[in-house]
């Protein structure tokens, strides 16, 4: 077993990666002049950091990056609850730093406003890209997040083919993003949303609420329903064993 403290920094750099490289796409890149990367090219970017990471530090610390991912392996029977917190709070530390180095490297952008680009906050309604109300928010997030964790916990389960999980799972968030970019913004991960909205606060921190209990319900029932899902059937009795 890895030492906690290790797993920890790799929990804390592996979600800097993502909300640094997720929401870096999303502000410096998605709408640059003629060549912006757009909606698909943000949605493979926020891909691109899981799969980058869980080859990196996925046998290092699992390669959570994310509290609900973390609370659903609980769920699922993968990950001791004593470890939950610390976890949680490396996740928050790696994307508060990674946000506020994105806001440090956008504001040497002539013009560059903060409430106005928003750091890729999170939210709905005024703050959804596409007005979305609360309810498809909510809704889309408890549902993205189940899948996410059904296919992280059967992809990473012993049965399943050997050192393809980060493939799967980056694909997973890449296909999470195309869908639900115009809804919320694409949270799925508490952490990832809670670094931009500290820094851009107003409606953006007052939102974040949602962007913590949907994720967490839906890894919560994730985590139930897979295990459930992939109990294997106790062997049949030998006939005449007992006789």
């Amino acid at each position: 077993m890895v030492p906690l403290g290790k797993r920890l920094f790799a929990e804390a750099f592996g979600t800097f990666w993502l909300v640094f490289g997720g929401c870096g796409s999303a502000v410096l890149a998605a709408g640059f002049p003629d060549v912006g990367i757009g909606l698909l090219g943000v949605s493979l970017a926020f891909g691109l950091t899981v799969l980058t990471m869980a080859y990196s530090i996925g046998h290092i610390s699992g390669c959570h990056l994310n509290p609900a991912v973390t609370v659903g392996l609980w769920a699922g029977g993968r990950f001791p609850v004593r470890d939950i917190a610390p976890y949680v709070v490396a996740q928050l530390v790696g994307a508060v730093i990674a946000a506020a180095l994105l806001l440090y490297i956008a504001s040497g952008q002539p013009g560059y406003a903060l409430a106005g680009n928003g750091l890729g906050v999170n939210g709905f309604g005024p703050l959804s890209p596409g007005g979305y109300a609360l309810g498809s928010g909510l809704a889309i997030e408890a549902v993205l997040t189940f899948g996410f964790l059904i296919i992280i916990l059967g992809s990473t389960d012993s049965r399943a083919p050997a050192g393809f999980a980060p493939i799967a799972i980056g694909l997973a968030l890449t296909l999470i993003h195309l869908i639900s970019i115009p809804v919320t913004n694409t949270s799925v991960n508490p952490a990832r949303s809670t670094g931009p909205a500290l820094l851009v606060g107003g409606m953006a921190l007052q939102q974040l609420w949602l962007f913590w209990l949907a994720p967490m319900i839906g890894a919560l029932v994730a985590g139930g329903a897979y295990r459930w899902l992939a109990e294997e059937p106790l062997a049949p009795a030998i006939v005449g064993e007992n006789l």
